[in-house]
């Protein structure tokens, strides 16, 4: 897959969310938002992420962005997930890899086990018109975003 620049129409996805609701990517048109994609649940590095783009909701919420967290794992853990750390928006279970791999962010082969893919750690902004205004992925997965720049994608 190539890299997603700014200003490329966002790849379309429908993913089932924690609650085994099906969200679509075209569900927010006319909104921005965060697309925030995480290796695992329940890991310290994805744990701490969520919670900070949790506690920085309202604030993204306000300059009309909805937060969308990405990952591999099944509905049922990231369920758990979002209730160990009061998730409020959508933890979207990517398990068939589709979304992870239309990003350009697949992990294969994460934490040295073989045939497992898992998503990088990355954020991809939505503007609106569905087009991608920001993109960050990490050098690794221990190193997380600058919300600063996030914050500022957005406002």
């Amino acid at each position: 897959m190539a890299e997603l620049n700014i200003g490329a129409a966002a790849p379309g996805f429908t993913l089932f969310d924690h609650n085994r609701k099906e969200v679509s990517l075209s569900d927010f048109k006319g909104r921005k938002v965060i697309l925030a994609f995480f290796p695992a649940a329940f890991t310290g590095v994805c744990e701490k992420e969520l919670c900070t783009f949790r506690d920085s909701l309202a604030g993204l919420n306000d300059a009309g962005a909805d937060v969308l967290a990405i990952c591999v794992d099944a509905p049922f853990a990231n369920a758990a997930f979002a209730q160990r750390n009061s998730l409020t928006f959508p933890i979207l279970s990517d398990y068939a890899r589709a979304a992870t791999e239309a990003y350009g962010v697949a992990l294969h082969d994460f934490a040295g086990m073989k045939g497992y893919t898992a998503s990088q750690r990355a954020v991809f902004v939505v503007d609106g018109e569905g087009k991608i205004s920001y993109t960050w992925i990490a050098p690794n997965p221990g190193v997380e975003p600058d919300y600063d720049e996030v914050k500022k994608a957005v406002a």
